[in-house]
């Protein structure tokens, strides 16, 4: 009979707490209201629409490029801020959310699943649905 070190126990216990979404912190967390493991676009534009509020440091109710803080790529400028003004309102933004939310949801089923959020699109949904 194999007996397992207890290193051995230890490192499979670590790497299990790392990639489980039961044990360890989701990537939705304070996203995913309802607790279910994926986002939905309501919960995404909640999210989003919090995001706004608080990276709208001088309260006029649009963001700028300094206040996005590089949450929006070069080429997807046009798309985000179709009336070329430089600024985004919120419900531009909000917009713009469900269009790159749309992208992530590679099955169409509505939702965003963790492994969705890991994608280039899922990643670049979650920088739009965090404040940091």
């Amino acid at each position: 009979m194999k007996f397992i070190s207890r290193r051995t126990l230890l490192l499979a216990s670590a790497l299990t707490f790392a990639v489980s979404p039961s044990l360890a912190e989701s990537v939705f967390s304070g996203i995913d209201r309802d607790k279910d493991g994926t986002i939905d676009l309501a919960e995404a534009k909640a999210a989003a629409s919090k995001v706004f509020d608080k990276l709208d440091t001088n309260h006029d109710g649009t963001l700028d490029r300094a206040e996005l803080r590089d949450r929006i790529p070069e080429q997807d400028w046009k798309t985000a801020n179709p009336d070329n003004d430089k600024t985004l309102t919120k419900e531009e933004y909000l917009r713009y959310v469900e269009y790159v939310f749309r992208r992530a949801d590679t099955d169409h089923q509505g939702t965003v699943e963790e492994k969705e959020a890991r994608t280039p699109e899922g990643q670049r949904l979650l920088r739009l649905l965090r404040a940091r």
